[in-house]
């Protein structure tokens, strides 16, 4: 586990009309505050990231389809730099994934369907907090390839 990054299990009320997905709500004790929510999709196989953030903390769920989430920590002063961690998000692994500042990640989606991933942001979009690298660099030791394990 990368210091700071929170997996928390997502309630799901199903009944005969449907099913309501929670996500985040105020009252939740690691809710910290609202700039801005958003979604993203993303094709089977698309790799989306990476990306880190300086101020933002991102709360991830993936409500429709799924996707593999990479995450790997490079700052300086933390227990776990140099580490990576692999969470898979979507309908039936249903939970949200808190990531803090400075942390890199990215997604790349998974399955035949393309996925929905929202984001509950702390900030609004905020070009200037942001730091991009494309995801086949190398600059990150993560293989976004399939792994038959």
């Amino acid at each position: 586990m990368i210091e700071g990054v929170r997996i928390i299990p997502l309630k799901v009320i199903p009944d005969e009309r449907g099913r309501v997905m929670h996500m985040l709500k105020a009252t939740d004790p690691h809710f910290e505050k609202f700039g801005e929510i958003y979604f993203s999709s993303v094709y089977p196989g698309v790799v989306k990231g990476w990306h880190k953030h300086s101020r933002m903390t991102i709360n991830y769920a993936v409500p429709v389809g799924m996707i593999k989430l990479a995450l790997y920590d490079d700052r300086p002063d933390s227990r776990s730099r140099g580490e990576i961690q692999e969470v898979f998000l979507g309908e039936s692994q249903y939970q949200l994934v808190q990531v803090p500042p400075f942390i890199w990640n990215g997604f790349k989606g998974m399955g035949t369907t393309p996925a929905i991933v929202a984001n509950c942001a702390t900030i609004p979009h905020d070009p200037d907090e942001i730091e991009r690298l494309d995801p086949a660099s190398g600059a990150i030791p993560y293989d976004w390839r399939i792994q038959h394990r």
